[in-house]
């Protein structure tokens, strides 16, 4: 029993899903994502800086081919993106609550 519970743990490793370098069509669909939740930010007036910096980021780390860094910072863009639309969405009624009367 004691030798069978490494050789467990061997074969349970062998057969988890191993992790894969992000390859060019993974960083483009990312980026795409992101610059399209940008765009839809800056549409609504509410894009933040961080988010332009972060895209730039993400299109120079892809530039140099180095896609694991780009697809992260790509991601990252785009959940900026998507939090500052959040933000102009509940701020667009909220602010009457804040009215004096």
């Amino acid at each position: 029993m004691k030798r069978s519970l490494p050789i467990a743990m061997l074969l349970a490793l062998s057969f988890a899903p191993m992790a894969r370098a992000a390859t060019e069509a993974d960083y483009k669909a990312a980026y795409a994502a992101a610059e399209a939740a940008s765009k839809e930010a800056a549409g609504m007036r509410n894009q933040w800086t961080t988010t332009v910096s972060t895209l730039a980021a993400a299109k120079k780390a892809g530039d140099g081919g180095d896609f694991d860094r780009a697809v992260a910072a790509a991601k990252e863009a785009e959940a900026l993106a998507k939090a500052s639309i959040v933000q102009a969405t509940s701020e667009k009624e909220a602010w009457k609550a804040m009215e004096i009367r």
